[in-house]
């Protein structure tokens, strides 16, 4: 129980209607889309930088544990209060700073939504590539603290190659300005990229200066139907290695396509096994160029038909569907973000499909194949312990395949409280222990996030 002369002080701070201590708000602040529960004891509104810096004083004194986080649309429980103390909601933090043109900038604090900078950039013909499919109601702080990517990162990057800089406070308290407003600059270590992704167990970003990209000219996009997975596969390795990059390449397993069949009848022919969606940005001549280029890469003998589509928007909506529509048949399902070399993609799917059969685990696979990034789904109920032990069992191989393979645990995701076990597989103890020394650097009372990211000891 948090001390009645921390929570007086707390309250003082955060200012009136800005401290939550009932049970009921402590249990929204409890979860997020990975659909664990851990409820804070308190639930602390942060309005700006000085309130940030004074709640995290007030933490470092009483030793309480505080979690940062933005709307919970993360999978990987890196926003529950897993050790319970404070949750630092940073939602009301909505501060549009400065949309910059001229300088193709827009300053931020880290409240304001996803789609809400996509609408500030847009009439000044500028977008910002991060795009998850949570985009319309995820923040930007949840963006920076998961390095969130999305289907435009093949051509575009990740959250972390669009920011400037950043505002943030560190876990000792201290207030640190990181980058720069230019998009050259090589003063200094790059402390903007390591805070970018690291969950906030090193600091608390409350502003970010974020690089935009001019929207292109023209978008096409096609569709290439395959009759098995290996086809399909084979297909994608194929158009990584042309010069023709598509903006957007996404792939979908069969158990993929009959969800989506199941809520959209007619959408898509009854025989295709393996779908690929396609997008190709830039001048109109260029679309068209590499659109033709990638349809005659993508044949194969398991080609069933390559063709180009004029409005992508039906099998997007049903593309970005697919997760609720998952959550609907299982609710608790086990989903990762592993990474392959695009090259080793057909070695991934294989593998994926072989270990399903092996353990009697229905799976669901579809993802950013431009990257090599699978969204894994293994349909499992938590109230059978025998699925769930054999679901255990498969997801355990599953991550050994991929580390063979030359991949990474997570692409987008990040790793939080869900993968956290496995970490060790992939980081050698040296650097394991060179990021715990890091993390002692920022916040040596270790409040901030507490038990992310790292394995226990």
């Amino acid at each position: 129980m948090l001390p009645a002369a921390f929570l007086n002080r707390l309250g003082a701070i955060a200012g009136e209607g800005n401290l939550l201590t009932d049970a009921a708000s402590c249990l929204v602040y409890g979860y997020d889309n990975s659909r664990k529960i851990f409820p804070p004891e308190a639930v602390a509104f942060a309005t700006s930088t000085a309130s940030v810096q004074q709640i995290i004083l007030l933490c470092n004194e009483f030793k309480v544990p505080l979690t940062p986080r933005g709307r919970g649309t993360g999978t990987a429980g890196a926003s529950i209060p897993e050790q319970g103390g404070v949750a630092l909601s940073l939602e009301r933090m909505r501060r549009m700073v400065a949309v910059d043109p001229a300088n193709r900038v827009l300053v931020c604090e880290p409240g304001v939504l996803n789609q809400e900078v996509q609408d500030a950039a847009r009439p000044h013909g500028f977008f910002w590539p991060p795009d998850p499919s949570s985009a319309p109601y995820c923040s930007v702080g949840g963006n920076l603290a998961t390095c969130a990517g999305g289907p435009h990162a093949v051509k575009y990057g990740v959250t972390r190659d669009h920011v400037l800089g950043l505002t943030a406070v560190t876990g000792k308290g201290e207030i640190i300005r990181t980058g720069c407003y230019t998009t050259k600059g090589v003063v200094g270590y790059d402390l903007t990229r390591l805070l970018v992704g690291s969950e906030g167990t090193l600091a608390i970003i409350t502003e970010a200066t974020l690089k935009l990209t001019p929207l292109p000219a023209t978008v096409g996009g096609l569709t290439a139907h395959y009759r098995d997975i290996a086809s399909c596969a084979a297909a994608i390795a194929a158009i990584m290695a042309q010069p023709a990059l598509p903006s957007a390449l996404e792939f979908l397993d069969q158990a993929s396509l009959n969800l989506i069949r199941a809520r959209h009848p007619g959408l898509l022919p009854e025989d295709t096994r393996a779908l690929l969606m396609i997008e190709v940005d830039g001048s109109a001549s260029e679309v068209q160029a590499n659109a033709e280029t990638i349809r005659a890469t993508c044949a194969n003998e398991g080609l069933i038909s390559a063709e180009v589509v004029p409005d992508l928007k039906a099998l997007w909506a049903a593309r970005k569907a697919l997760s609720p529509l998952l959550r609907d048949i299982a609710p608790k399902k086990i989903n990762e973000d592993v990474v392959v070399p695009v090259s080793h993609l057909p070695e991934l799917l294989q593998g994926l499909a072989e270990l399903s059969a092996k353990y009697g685990v229905a799976n669901a696979n579809f993802g950013h194949a431009g990257n090599g990034n699978m969204h894994v789904n293994l349909l499992v109920n938590p109230d059978d312990p025998d699925q769930m032990q054999r679901a255990e069992a498969c997801l355990d191989e599953i991550f050994t395949l991929v580390l063979r393979l030359n991949g990474t645990l997570s692409g987008e995701h990040g790793v939080g409280r869900e993968k956290r076990p496995f970490v060790a597989r992939e980081i050698d103890p040296v650097t394991m222990q060179l990021m715990r020394d890091i993390k002692q650097v920022f916040d040596p009372n270790s409040i901030l996030n507490p038990g992310k990211l790292f394995p226990s000891r």
